[in-house]
């Protein structure tokens, strides 16, 4: 059976999901982002008692503290999740011809940064403050610009795969490591206590927002 490929017209009814997902997931980001702005009593407390009890378990498990540092500052960095996108857009460019789809995948990429830089100097929400800090971090705290840029990428590449209509344990290969790093880079930004947990979810949030907007994107221009 012959594969679409990743320029190939897409189902209405994926448009139809797309935009739905869009619509629950902006509905679901602006109600966390409004309840951080605003400070939310009941939020910032339960941020606080993560923090705190994640931050004794970091300082009491220093080996595991520093492995999560590794796996934050280099594997699931930001810069390194955005050259993969990179890397990606130049397949489909060289070897797909895939113009289009290589311009959407880095325009996406390009506009959740903006919007998390954005969303981070409008929120301007500060960090947690340690006595005995196991790490640092720079900007303001949300949403957490680890989590959604991961989220992104994965999301897109993830996308693109079954699009392209990849292998079955290739995709599923990919979908496991996706969901490690997404859920693993979460983790690590709250253990090191450079975010609240609120922060990461935001960004989780505001991740999938923009693949599901970008997918919606994506099939609109090949109908």
């Amino acid at each position: 059976m012959h594969s679409p490929t990743v320029d190939a017209p897409s189902h209405p009814q994926g448009q139809r999901t797309a935009l739905r997902s869009a619509g629950v997931l902006t509905v679901c980001s602006v109600l966390l982002l409004t309840l951080v702005a605003v400070r939310w009593h009941p939020l910032m407390s339960l941020d606080k008692d993560i923090a705190t009890t994640t931050h004794h378990w970091a300082v009491d498990e220093s080996g595991l503290t520093h492995a999560f540092r590794i796996l934050t500052d280099w594997v699931w960095d930001p810069w390194t999740m955005r050259l993969l996108c990179a890397v990606v857009a130049l397949w489909l460019m060289w070897r797909r011809q895939a113009w289009w789809t290589a311009l959407w995948l880095g325009v996406t990429c390009l506009l959740g940064t903006l919007l998390q830089q954005g969303l981070k100097a409008a929120v301007d929400r500060p960090r947690p403050v340690w006595r005995d800090p196991v790490d640092s971090a720079h900007y303001a705290a949300y949403p957490s610009g680890h989590a959604m840029t991961a989220t992104v990428v994965c999301g897109l590449l993830l996308w693109l795969l079954h699009h392209h209509g990849a292998d079955r344990r290739v995709f599923r290969a990919v979908l496991a490591v996706s969901l490690v790093s997404v859920v693993g880079v979460g983790v690590t930004r709250i253990w090191l206590g450079v975010h609240w947990t609120s922060d990461v979810v935001g960004g989780w949030l505001l991740g999938v927002l923009v693949v599901a907007v970008a997918v919606f994107v994506h099939a609109r221009r090949k109908t």
